[in-house]
């Protein structure tokens, strides 16, 4: 997914007219509804949900519903990060099979003699960045539209998964990891405390350093960032690198869970992971939005299916819902800007 805008040369002429208080209210009101407006909507839905469905605001409830959404959140953060320079990554599933078979194959297991241990971790978040890595050269480097790289190597990762699966289900034997990842500190599940990290960290790069400057530069404008100096280049390879990074140590997490390597490990993921950027207001087009828009996004899209699933709606009707969803956030965050982009993928 690509933004190109035009800009006009300076031919000496007076430019358009200012735009006119209703054009500024717009603008306001369009920035006013992707900042607040999904986080309305959640509150909206909690208080719904308390009213039909009577065990939703239970604390087992509650605890289930943030630890369904910590992977999300975590592939969330790297998505975000693409996004905001107007790409996209499909990559997510792929990247977590592969490395989810990766790293229970090279810790102790079912099917081999491995025993790594906590180096089989270190390796399998490697495998997952080295994926980053190929999307980004690949996008950058190669000028091929992301959709197109993100959805080859999608299905190279699944494919490198198939293979290493095998013909038998690799079983974790590894106790001690097993024990610790579904642990928790301080009365916090290890998978949360992970979740809650890559936020912190996504948001500290986004807004204390010079990568974060630059990332929302080149999804403001690419070609003004170049001409200010920036390496755009290196700024697209990097993001990408960190989202493959995220998306091997989401499918660690949920190798870890399962118990046994499996290939449809990530499967469901992109679709939420995605749609949550997008209803937390981050563009499409790139430069505006961030971790917590994503944050809220993820809540918003698993507190809905959460509640509706209490409230006893059908699968469908659940499915039905979150496509509305969808589809207003799209509406409401790309519509004020759609006289600027000539051409959005």
């Amino acid at each position: 997914m690509t933004t190109s805008t035009s800009v006009p040369p300076d031919t000496g002429e007076a430019g358009p007219p200012a735009p006119d208080e209703h054009d500024q209210k717009s603008v306001l009101l369009s920035r006013w509804g992707r900042s607040v407006g999904p986080l309305v909507a959640l509150v909206a839905l909690c208080v719904v949900f308390s009213f039909t469905a009577d065990s939703f605001f239970t604390l087992g409830n509650l605890n289930a519903v943030i630890q369904q959404a910590a992977i999300p959140l975590i592939l969330a953060m790297g998505a975000t990060l693409v996004v905001l320079i107007g790409s996209v990554d499909l990559s997510i599933e792929g990247v977590m099979a592969a490395s989810g078979l990766t790293f229970v194959l090279l810790a102790a297991n079912s099917v081999n003699g491995n025993d790594l241990g906590l180096m089989a971790v270190i390796i399998a978040l490697g495998v997952g960045a080295l994926f980053g890595l190929a999307n980004g050269v690949l996008h950058a480097v190669a000028k091929v539209p992301s959709f197109l790289v993100t959805l080859g190597t999608w299905f190279v990762g699944l494919g490198v998964a198939t293979v290493l699966f095998g013909t038998s289900t690799p079983q974790l034997a590894d106790a001690g990891l097993g024990e610790w990842a579904q642990g928790a500190w301080f009365g916090i599940p290890i998978i949360v405390v992970f979740a809650v990290a890559a936020l912190l960290l996504t948001w500290f790069l986004c807004r204390c350093t010079s990568l974060g400057t630059q990332t929302y530069a080149v999804g403001g404008d690419e070609g003004v960032s170049k001409v200010t100096g920036i390496n755009v280049t290196r700024t697209k390879i990097v993001l990408f690198t960190i989202a493959g990074l995220m998306s091997g140590l989401a499918g660690v997490l949920a190798t870890i869970r399962l118990g046994v390597g499996d290939v449809g490990v990530g499967s469901g993921n992109l679709f939420l992971t995605l749609s949550a950027v997008v209803v937390g207001g981050t563009l499409l087009s790139g430069g505006r939005g961030g971790p917590l828009h994503s944050l809220v996004g993820i809540l918003l899209l698993v507190v809905l299916g959460n509640g509706l699933l209490l409230s006893g709606a059908s699968p469908y009707v659940q499915q039905g819902a979150q496509g509305v969803i969808i589809i207003a956030a799209v509406i409401a965050t790309g519509w004020p800007a759609r006289n600027r982009l000539r051409v959005v993928k």
